[in-house]
């Protein structure tokens, strides 16, 4: 380092001087200004390319909110749905089978009616038929114990024994 100092000229530095200051002076006058604008416009296209990512960023996360709410609207719907289907399909199966009960029990009463009416019909038939038997049995009965005088007079003395013990 002394020996830089010992060999000092002041002529040199002078000039050394005035070509730095010059260059500095042209590098602020015609390059200085495109480079910091050039650096100001990068620095600039970086921060809105930032602020485009988190704007991007932010939307997205508004969509999948919004996804996710529209989702949920939809799961909550087609419970919803099935839960009114279930219960729509439970009281079609109650109907149905309240309906086949109550026409189960309507055929009942009209088999019961119909076996009741039947019954009489076939109760009324027989009584006839036993009354026509009895009067045709009572008549053939009538006719022989009545065609000799001596089981007519029996038959008289059977009657009134018969109405005195009552």
């Amino acid at each position: 380092m002394e020996k830089l100092i010992n060999q000092f000229e002041f002529g040199l530095f002078f000039w050394q001087v005035l070509i730095f200051v010059g260059l500095i002076f042209l590098l602020k006058k015609f390059a200085w200004k495109p480079i910091l604008d050039a650096v100001n416009d990068r620095e600039q296209g970086i921060k809105d390319a930032l602020l485009s990512a988190e704007n991007a960023r932010q939307e997205m996360q508004n969509l999948q909110a919004d996804n996710q709410r529209i989702l949920n609207e939809a799961r909550a719907e087609r419970d919803a749905m099935l839960k009114e289907a279930r219960e729509m399909k439970e009281k079609m199966i109650a109907d149905s089978k309240n309906e086949a009960q109550a026409q189960g029990q309507k055929m009942i009463e009209q088999a019961k009616a119909a076996i009741e009416s039947e019954k009489n019909a076939a109760m009324a038939e027989l009584k006839s038929q036993v009354s026509t038997l009895s009067l045709s049995i009572a008549e053939k009965l009538l006719k022989e114990e009545l065609s000799n005088k001596e089981s007519q007079t029996k038959l008289v003395e059977k009657m009134l024994g018969d109405v005195k013990l009552n």
